[in-house]
């Protein structure tokens, strides 16, 4: 359910994204409900959000927007405010590098490229995300 409504979301309509993205914090208060934590939630959200990005999704006001409205979503939630502002950082993290990953792709330098390449895959490795890191390996492995 997260793929569908992470599109929707990613749509640049400012009324749209401010109607959806609150729906992410519900589907965090129940999957921290019902098992104590979202990190099912949190993986989903990492893989699809790096897929919209590459096919174009995104931008920085929805960066913006993502962190306001679920940030304001958890301001009264104190059990869950600390676990959704680390979500919040970890996502800017990601978007911040993939929006400059997508920008540098169609740049004819290579020295942009690889040095985009290297912050994502630094990033993914911090983050234990294994099999997203071997991905941009085996892409990049393709482009040489």
């Amino acid at each position: 359910m997260v793929g569908p409504i992470l599109e929707m979301t990613l749509i640049p309509e400012e009324e749209l994204r401010r109607a959806t993205i609150p729906i992410f914090f519900d589907m965090i208060s129940c999957e921290h409900t019902q098992f104590g934590n979202f990190h099912k939630f949190e993986n989903e959200i990492i893989l699809k959000l790096d897929h919209e990005v590459e096919g174009g999704g995104g931008d920085e006001r929805y960066m913006q927007l993502l962190e306001t409205i679920l940030l304001d979503c958890a301001a009264e939630k104190s059990t869950l405010k600390p676990q959704v502002q680390h979500f919040v950082s970890l996502v800017k993290g990601l978007l911040t590098r993939l929006l400059d990953y997508r920008t540098v792709m169609s740049d004819d330098s290579r020295n942009n490229r690889m040095s985009c390449t290297v912050n994502l895959l630094n990033f993914y490795k911090d983050i234990n995300r294994e099999g997203m890191y071997i991905r941009y390996v085996h892409y990049e492995l393709d482009l040489t």
